[in-house]
């Protein structure tokens, strides 16, 4: 007896020490009871999975592979390396994170020919960190990219390899991709021979090119390009390389219109650089072909340097200017440009822009941003100014320094002028006091 009474009371115990466990997991809220469990991350969909993989740094994203046997299978799936940014960098001159090298050893034996969306982002300007980048490129032989994108944030980088070294990487990626839609080539050493590559291999699928700051490109082999990729859509180059048959190529019937159409204007030293003319009937024929067609302009010259500029109706929709520009040249944008959506003046000087400002907005009925820098601009005019534009000032960006306070109106003032015939709240910008 008393050995079954030493039972029952055993049993009573554990009885009531589950009890009280299960009273753990449970909370009773309005007669309703809500079980609370601990997630089973092992059986997570492998979509969602896939989906959290994709917003991880490689790292992370290699630490979370060891998880579990689910975890590693998604850490492996095609679609999770079809998009793969590279950044790239020397521990010894940079703080800045970088792949692993032993990572990027494990991503080309595994998953290279599962590769389609890359980029190779050289974070710092070492010469090693960009030949890094290119034996990457050598190896990329098993996959057919779509888009590559060799992105230098720190100058010289990419234009410090051996032409040759460079040039032999990056026709490797031309050959084996036959499907190459978008390529980013800023500030490298590609010349016209590689182009032809890319063309011969690529020419059906092409319709994104940004070859901006490459000096080893002619006119000719820009030329090359849009006449044999008649699907390009959307352009950037130095204006070097634009000239009245590259207009009069991308508007042949055979090409379809273009999207997008960016060119920088760059001096380095002044007097040291001759800039052509773009005939007339060289645009015309352009915007005839793609009429709705953004032309961005960014100009980095000296003032001597603009006479070859807004002679004549050019089609320019944003125009940047990033070094100070004069009066004259601003006045003969309000004169040449009717289809300006966009202007940014960094600097013009101590002459005020009331006239200019007035001008381009009588004649430049789409402009919808404007954004001024170390300029001069009297607050009635500024204030006539948004009046003839209206609403349609989506952006205006103005320093305070820009407004010159006059009889009409003071600085206190003209804020809610402004914001009256914006219809919307407006206060100039301020320059920082730190």
């Amino acid at each position: 007896m008393k050995r079954g009474r030493k039972t029952n009371e055993a049993n009573s115990s554990s009885s009531e020490e589950t009890a009280e466990r299960e009273s753990k997991r449970h909370k009773v809220t309005d007669k309703k009871t809500i079980v609370v469990r601990s997630p089973d991350w092992a059986n997570l969909l492998q979509d969602i999975i896939l989906q959290v993989f994709q917003y991880l740094p490689l790292l992370d994203r290699a630490h979370a592979s060891q998880v579990c046997r689910s975890w590693n299978q998604v850490f492996h799936m095609p679609d999770l390396w079809r998009c793969f940014e590279f950044e790239l960098n020397q521990p010894a001159t940079s703080y800045l994170r970088a792949t692993h090298p032993e990572l990027i050893k494990q991503i080309i034996k595994r998953h290279s020919n599962h590769l389609q969306y890359v980029s190779f982002k050289v974070v710092d300007s070492s010469k090693e960190s960009a030949e890094a980048a290119c034996d990457i490129l050598s190896q990329l032989v098993n996959c057919s990219l779509k888009t590559l994108g060799l992105i230098s944030t720190a100058r010289p980088s990419f234009m410090d390899l051996p032409k040759s070294h460079f040039i032999s990487a990056l026709t490797v990626v031309f050959v084996n991709s036959k499907s190459l839609s978008s390529l980013k080539i800023d500030d490298t050493p590609v010349d016209d021979p590689s182009l032809k590559v890319l063309v011969a291999n690529n020419s059906d699928t092409l319709k994104l090119l940004k070859m901006s700051s490459c000096p080893h490109v002619s006119p000719a082999g820009i030329l090359c390009v849009a006449d044999q990729c008649h699907g390009l859509r959307e352009l950037a180059l130095n204006y070097h390389l634009l000239s009245d048959e590259l207009l009069l190529a991308l508007s042949s019937e055979k090409h379809v219109r273009l999207e997008h159409l960016r060119i920088d204007v760059v001096s380095e030293n002044p007097g040291q650089t001759q800039f052509h003319m773009i005939q007339k009937s060289s645009w015309d024929a352009f915007i005839k072909h793609s009429p709705k067609v953004n032309l961005v302009m960014y100009f980095f010259l000296y003032e001597e340097e603009f006479d070859p500029f807004f002679r004549y109706e050019t089609p320019v929709t944003h125009l940047y200017f990033g070094r100070s520009v004069s009066k004259d040249v601003l006045g003969r944008v309000g004169m040449t440009c009717p289809r300006l959506v966009e202007l940014v003046v960094c600097a013009n000087g101590l002459r005020p822009l009331d006239e200019e400002l007035i001008r381009i907005a009588e004649r430049c009925k789409y402009l919808s941003a404007v954004g001024l820098g170390e300029c001069e601009v009297s607050c009635s005019a500024f204030v006539e100014f948004v009046k003839m534009c209206g609403g349609r000032l989506s952006q205006l960006s103005i320093m305070e320094e820009v407004l010159i306070p006059d009889q009409k109106y003071s600085l206190e003032q003209i804020h809610w002028e402004v914001s009256k015939h914006l219809g919307r709240v407006w206060f100039p910008d301020m320059m920082p006091t730190w």
